[in-house]
């Protein structure tokens, strides 16, 4: 009797301690990123623009921006498929940036933006890939939740609102970008959600992501 527990309790603490409470192993590959907490994120100026509200980070604040600095791929993302179910209130503006990482303070020099604004006054809509193929037209609505998902493989980045494809893009070779956005390229990095203006509130939860081969 004693030997049968010995094997289910070194069983029960494999299954455990493969995957890291805070990066939960999901069907079908996806790691949940977000276990309700700020655990492995991490924020430089104005870390109040980012709380916790019933189990979703809740956005509402002066500029800032949140980083994924966890465990899963040491939060060095490259080919990669990204999903999150946000909730934008009227008149909001923020933004998930990719390949990206850590600033102290103002708009991330490194990676892509992905566009969260269904009724802010900027015209450049929800899935846009920010000043690369923006979106005129609205995909989601305020104060509904829908899903925002990205990927990216080689240089073909997709985005996906509620699974309908509003970006399809592939960075041209030896690209050039104008002054204001010279890093904005495919090159690896971790995830980034922003903090706009402190009249915009937004909600996020759900966050995953599922690891592609580089």
């Amino acid at each position: 009797m004693k030997k049968c527990l010995l094997f289910v309790t070194a069983a029960i603490c494999i299954l455990s301690c493969k995957t890291p409470a805070s990066a939960q192993q999901e069907g079908d590959g996806w790691i949940s990123i977000f276990d309700g907490t700020m655990n492995n994120w991490k924020v430089g100026k104005n870390a109040s623009s980012f709380s916790i509200e019933d189990g979703t980070i809740k956005v509402n604040g002066p500029v800032g921006h949140l980083y994924y600095d966890g465990p899963v791929k040491k939060h060095i993302f490259r080919n990669f498929e990204f999903k999150a179910r946000v909730m934008t209130k009227p008149g909001a503006n923020s933004g998930i940036y990719f390949h990206t990482s850590y600033q102290e303070a103002g708009w991330p020099d490194r990676g892509y933006e992905v566009q969260v604004n269904n009724s802010h006054t900027d015209w450049r809509r929800t899935g846009s890939l920010y000043d690369i193929v923006d979106i005129k037209e609205t995909y989601a609505k305020d104060d509904e939740w829908y899903t925002e998902y990205i990927k990216v493989e080689g240089k073909h980045v997709i985005i996906k609102i509620n699974d309908k494809v509003v970006v399809d893009y592939t960075e041209p070779c030896d690209v050039k970008r104008e002054d204001n956005h010279p890093l904005r390229l495919i090159t690896g990095g971790t995830f980034a959600l922003q903090a706009h203006d402190p009249k915009s509130i937004v909600y996020y939860k759900d966050i995953m992501v599922k690891p592609l081969a580089d």
